[in-house]
């Protein structure tokens, strides 16, 4: 019988990797995640950006750096292929590209089922075949017939795409519907069907439309990440530039990313700017780290004699 690997806990690595981004600020190296909004909210318009982006090494958007390009896998199982092909140049056209210099592959199979064994098969012999950097399957009501409210049967297909996600080292966008008329609702508990797609999301983007959505208007884009601190919400618009059709930032005072700052770096920030002693528990709500970590490095702080610890809290070795 084989071992789980182990590691001395002194070996851990003692702080987080610097964040990696598939497209900077909207979709973190190889996350898998959900593109969400109700109908007509442009998500998929959002997800061949993403995709073009990521094929060709241009911001998306026309404001997101891809840092590292490379070949896109694409199943667009609700259009036609021609009018995925008309999306694409669209797009390609607003950021000054031609869609036959793009590595873009897109699946042509009439089906493709997350719950039938072969197709999975299939899948992951396409994967392993082309090796893309990105995967986007749209949407995911058309890939099963389970019950999308049931979590156990919801589950599977989602665990099932974080596995590919593993075995080949690819970022996975699904791009899935809102409950319709949960405009009130906070973005990942709008998603239709089980509470597991907003869970299982590394990257998630939402869009909402704001007004009437028969009278078109502007559409709101909100970010989040497991790992990583969300940009500000973004106002986008469906914008026709001759025989262009793209979504473009209408929105100016969008943020840059902040730049990440090490467990130590929290915690002598935070005693820095405290006049007493900080109890573990408000050190905690000043950092927003897990407890876990932040025992061990105010422990590893404590025996370097950097930092003080007494009956009132922490506070940082006298100069």
């Amino acid at each position: 019988m084989s071992l789980l690997p182990v590691e001395p806990a002194h070996r851990l690595t003692a702080r987080a990797e610097e964040q990696r981004w598939l497209v900077t600020a909207l979709w973190s190296e190889q996350a898998v995640g959900i593109i969400g909004g109700e109908p007509k909210c442009c998500k998929s318009f959002l997800a061949l950006d993403l995709a073009v982006s990521v094929a060709a090494g241009t911001p998306c958007l026309r404001r997101f750096p891809v840092p590292r390009p490379g070949r896109v896998l694409l199943y667009a199982a609700e259009d036609a292929h021609h009018i995925v092909r008309q999306r694409l140049e669209g797009i390609c056209s607003a950021a000054g590209l031609a869609l036959a210099d793009l590595d873009v592959q897109v699946i042509t199979a009439p089906t493709v089922r997350l719950d039938i064994e072969i197709d999975r098969k299939a899948l992951d012999a396409t994967i392993a075949k082309l090796a893309p950097r990105l995967l986007v399957l749209d949407p995911f009501v058309r890939l099963h017939r389970v019950d999308e409210n049931a979590s156990g049967e919801v589950a599977p297909l989602l665990a099932y795409l974080r596995e590919l996600q593993r075995r080949h080292g690819l970022a996975v966008i699904l791009v899935h519907h809102a409950k319709k008329g949960a405009g009130r609702a906070r973005a990942g508990q709008a998603l239709r069907g089980s509470s597991e797609f907003h869970a299982w999301g590394d990257s998630n983007l939402y869009l909402r439309r704001n007004g009437d959505p028969h009278e078109g208007g502007n559409l709101t884009l909100t970010v989040e990440h497991r790992a990583a601190a969300p940009i500000p919400p973004l106002t986008l618009e469906l914008t026709q530039r001759v025989n262009a059709l793209a979504l473009e930032v209408i929105q100016q005072h969008i943020q840059p990313t902040p730049p990440h700052r090490s467990v130590d770096e929290l915690i002598s920030a935070a005693l820095s700017d405290a006049d007493h002693p900080v109890p573990f528990a408000e050190l905690r709500g000043v950092c927003r780290v897990r407890t876990a970590s932040l025992y061990a490095r105010l422990a590893a702080l404590t025996a370097a004699g950097h930092v003080v610890k007494s009956d009132q809290g922490y506070r940082l070795t006298a100069r």
